[in-house]
């Protein structure tokens, strides 16, 4: 007979059900499941969850695999709060504490007001206004619910809010806090993960941040304080919602956002031709809108990638980075006979850039416009092209100012900065890091993130940089050029820069800490045959930068490797660098044997990677 307080027959059968913890009281388990069920706001997870209740603790001897695998479904979800950090929240949409739902961005929502409050007071004590707050989203499954949601918290809290007026690029959002004075904003997006997921950013500015990361993401202790009003709220059922009285803003925030990029327009006859790729996001429009209006009138959009599609369904993953996102936009391209293609991710904030390169075309095996030698640019070399472009005016113009990019960025940004008498900064991962450098001008990360500028929008800006690379490789093609020949006068300069990425995505979160412990305890002695002359554990702090989960790997011949686990995503990442000199007056021919020299120098590199850390 089973029995209903643990669900199981007998002390066997509990023990060979993979979900069961011995542990654990299996009762007082299931009566927090269903205290969230009763406090939850939707019915639509209220029901989702009930159903796995029930097969929980189902008592049909015939459901023990059922009713293990919804016990560990159920197990995982309750396996805590999802954590709120410099990130904001990110993770799949489900019913459960830890999932992205509308009781989680609740109780987000109202710990982010407490937060406001506690840090400006109430509206009218010492004449202080409402904070204020500006809202967006994009297309995602449930987007603009957590927005209304969020809208409704603080409202009620006692926040002035504004929200965006429909789904709209995670930049449009950055460049609102900055305009309208906003003490914070929120941005619901979960930028290029898969269509399972949502996320939740939030900004600083107006009176809460006042310095250089004035309407940047936010930065510990920020994060830590948001974090903690948020474990102090109660349930999600209890905290108070309106039912009206913010505001939705018109679209000429949006037309203010456009001004700004096109200001950045150099005015140059245009004689480009672009293939542009919104993958699925939200970003197809106000592309569209830029590049029309600086003047690029042969502008050819993948039309099957155009409009918003919360479920992304030409890709297998919506990221410009993962193999097999930019093949449509490739092939396009090819067809089209263009110059370059210029894809965002689903939010629009990240650029990838993709140019025929004859020396990487095979002709081998199935016709396919990668085989013919379409590439897409690393964006470390995207990185070095924008900001040699951004140097160049500051300079021109007697300005002063900082180029900045991430610790795993490539080192050739330092050396661009240096030739045009600029400063040079380097930051920890991410945006919310970069964007606070004094004095900015200029800032990337090899993630396809790039800021142009940072006057207007603290943070990472698809459009803008879209736009920027469009104009260059316009300017490039004037003279007869291209953007792989302007890569080629950067190697000629500065040396050869190549670099790559190694990632490894894991099921079983525990095994990115070990293989970390793995690398720190058991780093390689060579790689590609070069002798290991320096790690460092990034965890002590390295150059002034603070502590940060990473290690790097420096060989005799100038090679660096970092590797540290990505901030949102379940993966391990090595981010690999080779350096070869260059003539001055290197020929074409020359170039070439470098590049290829490099590029086998950086597959022996990955290989050796692969090794040390028993991927």
């Amino acid at each position: 007979m089973t029995d209903r307080t643990t669900g199981y027959r007998d002390a066997a059968d509990a023990a060979d059900d993979p979900a069961f913890d011995p542990g654990t009281d299996r009762s007082a388990f299931l009566e927090r499941v269903a205290a969230w069920i009763d406090d939850d706001v939707d019915a639509d997870d209220q029901d989702e969850l009930r159903r796995l209740l029930d097969l929980a603790d189902s008592s049909d001897p015939r459901q023990h695999d059922v009713r293990a695998s919804a016990l560990a479904e159920l197990q995982d979800r309750f396996s805590g709060p999802l954590e709120f950090g410099t990130a904001g929240l990110r993770g799949r949409m489900a019913a459960g504490p830890h999932r992205m739902n509308r009781a989680v961005v609740i109780r987000a929502a109202a710990g982010l007001g407490t937060f406001l409050l506690d840090t400006l007071g109430p509206a009218g004590a010492g004449g202080a206004s409402r904070p204020r707050v500006v809202v967006g989203f994009d297309a995602r499954h449930r987007s603009r619910t957590f927005a209304v949601d969020s809208a409704a918290v603080l409202t009620a809290a006692g926040v002035e809010v504004l929200v965006l007026p429909s789904a709209l690029p995670t930049p449009v959002l950055a460049f609102a806090v900055r305009r309208l004075g906003a003490d914070a904003g929120v941005m619901v997006t979960a930028s290029h993960n898969p269509p399972a997921d949502n996320g939740y950013k939030v900004y600083l500015g107006g009176r809460v941040v006042t310095d250089s990361g004035q309407g940047a993401q936010i930065v510990p202790p920020y994060d830590a304080r948001i974090a903690a009003a948020i474990a102090a709220v109660g349930p999600a059922r209890a905290v108070p919602r309106a039912g009206s009285g913010w505001t939705v803003l018109g679209h000429d925030v949006v037309d203010a956002y456009v001004r700004s990029v096109l200001a950045l327009s150099d005015g140059a006859p245009r004689r480009l031709k672009v293939v542009t790729t919104a993958l699925h996001g939200v970003g197809g429009e106000t592309v569209a809108h830029v590049l029309r209006d600086a003047g690029f009138t042969t502008v050819v959009p993948v039309e099957e990638q155009l409009d918003p599609n919360p479920d992304f369904p030409s890709v297998a993953f919506p990221n410009p980075e993962e193999p097999g996102a930019m093949d449509l936009a490739l092939a396009v391209a090819q067809d089209a006979g263009a110059d370059v293609v210029l894809a965002n991710d689903p939010d629009a904030d990240r650029c990838a850039v993709a140019v025929f390169d004859p020396r990487v075309g095979t002709y081998q095996g199935a016709e396919t416009a990668r085989s013919n030698g379409w590439r897409m640019l690393h964006g470390d070399e995207v990185g070095a092209l924008l900001g040699d472009d951004v140097a160049r005016r500051v300079a021109a113009s007697g300005g002063q100012g900082v180029l900045a990019c991430s610790v795993v960025s490539s080192r050739l940004l330092g050396k661009i900065a240096a030739a045009h008498g600029l400063g040079f900064a380097t930051t920890l991962t991410g945006f919310k890091w970069i964007s606070r450098v004094d004095g900015l001008v200029f800032g990337y990360e090899e993630a396809l993130g790039y800021c142009v500028d940072p006057a207007h929008v603290r943070d990472k800006d698809g459009i803008s940089a879209a736009l920027l690379v469009a104009q260059l490789a316009n300017r490039l093609k004037a003279e007869g050029r291209t953007l792989v020949d302007a890569l080629d006068d950067l190697a000629r300069q500065h040396g050869l820069h190549v670099s790559d990425q190694l990632s490894a995505r894991f099921t079983d979160l525990d095994r990115i800490g070990e293989t970390m412990t793995h690398l720190r305890a058991a780093p390689p002695r060579t790689l590609a045959g070069a002798g290991v002359s320096d790690v460092a554990d990034l965890s002590a702090g390295l150059d002034g930068l603070p502590p940060t989960d990473g290690v790097r790997i420096l060989t005799a011949d100038g090679t660096r490797v970092i590797v540290r686990p990505s901030g949102t995503e379940p993966k391990v990442k090595c981010y690999l660098e080779v350096v070869l000199p260059v003539a001055p007056d290197a020929s074409h021919d020359d170039l070439t044997a470098a590049r290829a020299a490099a590029r086998a120098r950086l597959d022996r590199v990955k290989a050796d990677m692969q090794r040390a850390l028993g991927l």
